[in-house]
């Protein structure tokens, strides 16, 4: 997926990456986000390697997403090209940029909130505040709101059965 969050060494000494990133995003969004059934649709806000794992995450759970940046990467999105119509179409947007993150805690994704509704939902990765201005702007207009410490704990874990394998 172009980027690694773990280093083990194996047996013979060689060192090997992995992405336990994606597999604390993937498992948790499972427990927050209804993707059964209907398309769905996503709009990933970042591009760097939190943003990859949650690619991943999002085609292995059969969601389509469109990337948003402050500049333009190709076939992705610009903050500037969000419209209600687009936001409309994507009920779940997740913040993968470390915008909002302490001590930064009055910032938040360039976003038309206004066009949020109870059919959206918000996954922000950023866990410190516990409830970031993205997300309060999101259940201000009812959207569903959930923070990055369930997919932390999550990728620990997976990152401590890695470096614990025998």
């Amino acid at each position: 997926m172009g980027a690694v969050n773990v280093i083990a060494r194996t047996p013979e000494g060689r060192l090997v990456g992995h992405n336990t990133d994606y597999l604390g995003f993937r498992n948790s969004l499972k427990t927050f986000f209804p993707h059964r059934g209907e398309e769905m649709r996503a709009l990933v806000l970042g591009a760097g390697g939190a943003a990859k794992a949650v690619e991943v995450a999002l085609q292995e759970l059969g969601i389509a997403h469109w990337n948003v940046t402050r500049n333009p990467l190709g076939p992705g999105l610009t903050y500037d090209d969000l419209t209600p119509q687009i936001i409309a179409a994507h009920p779940l947007i997740v913040n993968a940029t470390p915008v909002g993150t302490f001590p930064d805690t009055d910032e938040c994704p360039r976003l038309p909130y206004e066009a949020l509704t109870e059919q959206h939902y918000l996954y922000d990765l950023v866990y410190n505040p516990t409830e970031t201005l993205f997300m309060a702007k999101g259940k201000e207009a009812g959207a569903q709101v959930k923070n990055g410490f369930e997919m932390l704990c999550l990728q620990a874990e997976a990152a401590w059965d890695i470096w614990n394998r025998k």
